[in-house]
């Protein structure tokens, strides 16, 4: 067990300094794979969200007055220095998420890097406007501006990818951001904003975290300008509620329950792997938003994609110490996703899906019995056949690594289920068929069509959902406001 000692201890980041939430409130942090206290952060209060916006108000118009250039700048420093800092940041991040050190060292870190490179080039967009001739003595032009404060609220599953996201490109603007990160995982946030406190002024960058309290403080506050979540539905429906009253742009990224779509003339051997490892059964064990979850595979090959499926988890997937760079998977993030997703398992067989691969959890779920883990939150790889779409383990998102698999005939018939949600983040196609893929592409109801290929994503394509997957982009574009100006000039 974790002597007091070996607890390392967090704080905000407001104004430039690193400072406990007020009264003293921490939140134990859990390394879901040992179900073990690692870390204590602050448990901020409405008292901290006034100071962080106070902060990030004060510090705004200097920011907003720098050039494109001067704002690049900076931003180009902080992807120089990220790579200093990337087998810090990767253990955290590892530590906090479960999310397994292979992909979150040699995936994550360059990831981050490449956004902070494309926010600085991107800056210049920020500053372009539009000029037009509206007789021969007056003209039009159009002005982008920053929006003021930017409040970006974090998940627990990709806490760093997101931060970058939310920050960079609002900061490439010319905007004020106070990052919230979830309860769950905030460590990997809070060391984020020290090692980028480095780099920008005081103030300019605030990480405030804690539970729904602070977080209502933050969305809530007059001064905010713009709020920006990737989360849970339910979380946005708060968010609304809460910004009722003085309205302001939202852009939401939630959940999702995308189908992965297999047609029979697809390459077989890159299919397998694109709806397995690469689809549903990733390293931070399923928990992405853009999860394959919805397996569909043409009747012709479902026997034999299946099998191969069943093989490739077999051989390809590994649970065990997440720190441990041959270790393909890791732990549910915390405990009370763990108890839904085993509950989603069991469901899924009383209704009256055929469990055909794995379903197994706890210690039983480790590929190596390993006493270190005992008590984590594990869960295995787990591929459950359906016959209807209307199950709830078809329609819910589960968020985990647990996937539905379903035949069909036609492609009209694969359409007709993939559409079948309330979600629209993802989808993917396997065909050699570039008409069958073209026709996918326009009529499958989703923010992202991968076709022979699944989550690529990049900070050259924006990334968004449809439906109730949300609206909006973190882009650099929606983190300004557009004003229009008329001169006569006789």
């Amino acid at each position: 067990m974790e002597t007091v000692s070996s607890i390392r201890e967090f704080h905000n980041l407001i104004n430039g300094e690193l400072v406990p939430a007020s009264f003293g409130r921490k939140i134990d942090s859990i390394n879901p794979a040992n179900g073990n206290v690692w870390a204590r952060v602050p448990s901020s209060t409405a008292e901290d969200a006034e100071n962080a916006v106070a902060a990030a108000k004060q510090a705004f118009p200097k920011w907003a007055r720098y050039s494109a250039m001067e704002r690049a700048a900076f931003l180009r420093q902080i992807g120089d220095l990220i790579a200093q800092h990337g087998e810090e940041l990767a253990m955290l991040e590892t530590n906090d998420s479960g999310w397994v050190i292979r992909e979150t060292s040699y995936g994550l870190i360059p990831a981050l890097t490449s956004i902070w490179y494309d926010a600085a080039g991107a800056t210049a967009i920020a500053s372009k406007g539009e000029t037009i001739q509206l007789s021969p003595t007056s003209f039009g032009y159009t002005l982008r501006e920053p929006l003021g404060v930017v409040v970006g609220i974090l998940p627990w599953n990709a806490p760093l990818f997101t931060f970058t996201i939310k920050a960079a490109y609002a900061l490439a603007a010319g905007n004020a951001v106070i990052i919230k990160p979830s309860e769950f995982a905030s460590v990997s946030s809070l060391r984020y904003g020290e090692i980028l406190n480095t780099i920008l002024p005081p103030g300019i960058l605030n990480v405030v975290s804690g539970d729904g309290e602070v977080g209502e403080a933050l969305v809530s506050h007059k001064e905010v300008n713009r709020v920006t979540l990737t989360g849970s539905g339910n979380t946005a429906k708060a968010i609304v509620r809460s910004t009722a009253q003085a309205p302001k742009p939202l852009t939401f990224e939630l959940g999702g329950k995308s189908p992965n779509i297999v047609f029979a003339d697809a390459n077989i051997e890159k299919a397998v792997e694109g709806v397995t490892t690469n689809g549903i059964f990733t390293g931070n064990a399923g928990q992405i938003c853009v999860g394959g979850s919805r397996i569909l595979i043409q009747r012709p090959i479902f026997e034999e994609m299946v099998s191969l499926m069943k093989e490739k988890m077999r051989e390809d997937l590994r649970l065990g110490d997440p720190l441990d760079p041959s270790t393909t998977m890791g732990p549910i993030a915390n405990e009370i996703q763990y108890n839904k997703v085993r509950n989603f398992i069991e469901i899924g067989v009383q209704e009256g899906g055929t469990l055909i691969a794995g379903g197994r959890y706890g210690e039983d779920a480790l590929s190596v019995k390993d006493a270190r883990f005992s008590n984590g939150y594990w869960v295995e790889p787990t591929l459950i056949q359906v016959q209807r779409n209307s199950l709830r383990i078809c329609q819910e998102e589960i968020f985990g690594p647990v996937a539905t698999v379903m035949s069909f005939e036609t492609e009209e018939e694969a359409l007709a289920i993939a559409n079948d949600t309330s979600f629209g983040l993802g989808a993917g196609v396997w065909t050699t068929n570039l008409a069958c893929a073209q026709r996918m592409i326009k009529t499958l109801q989703a923010g992202n069509v991968w076709v022979n290929t699944y989550r690529r994503v990049g900070p050259e394509l924006p990334f968004g959902g449809v439906k109730e997957s949300g609206f909006g982009k973190d882009s650099i574009l929606e983190n300004t406001q557009e004003k229009t100006c008329v001169i006569e000039v006789e």
